[in-house]
């Protein structure tokens, strides 16, 4: 497995841009959130304890992002652990609001993405490689630790490997989407 800062550096090279990093910040968690909802539904038994698809995805991402960075990984755990329990609190409602909010805020995370690769003028991370979709939000909360003045570190190591980011985009330029 590729050190954090490298998987970071690879997701970061795709998201310079501070309006596509902004949407990411709002879009990224709206998609972990749908996932988690519509996964809800599903359970398991394993002994006498019933679990759902969508904690059992949760711990093995958890598990990913602690083999990554413990610090980082505990703030993933406890954020996909609310987004179980909420996606939980969604399935135990009728059928129609639970497609709907999971279908719903699916589609409108991957809005917020493409819009903000509009603005990028590149194409997402995981068209390249699908490790890009458990990155995404790992890098929502690396973004979230840099601006809090945590994990500067990595910051500086991303930002050496793929260069500053950017307020905007001329436009005039080619788009590559």
């Amino acid at each position: 497995m590729r050190p954090l800062a490298d998987q970071l550096a690879n997701y970061a090279a795709y998201h310079r841009d501070g309006r596509n990093i902004a949407l990411h910040l709002i879009g990224i968690p709206l998609i972990v959130l749908a996932v988690e909802i519509l996964l809800s539904r599903t359970s398991f038994s394993i002994g006498s304890v019933s679990v759902t698809a969508a904690e059992i995805a949760s711990a093995l991402a958890a598990l990913f992002y602690f083999r990554l960075d413990w610090r980082l990984g505990v703030a993933m755990a406890v954020l996909l652990a609310l987004g179980a329990w909420a996606g939980g609190f969604v399935a135990n409602q009728p059928h129609a609001l639970w497609l709907g909010a999971g279908i719903g805020l699916f589609v409108l995370g991957w809005a917020f993405q493409f819009v903000g690769h509009f603005y990028e003028g590149r194409k997402p991370a995981f068209l390249d490689d699908l490790i890009g979709l458990l990155i995404g939000p790992l890098f929502v909360v690396a973004e979230i630790a840099f601006a809090l003045g945590l994990r500067t570190d990595v910051e500086r190591t991303i930002t050496a490997a793929v260069g500053p980011k950017k307020k905007g985009r001329d436009r005039s330029r080619p788009s590559s989407l």
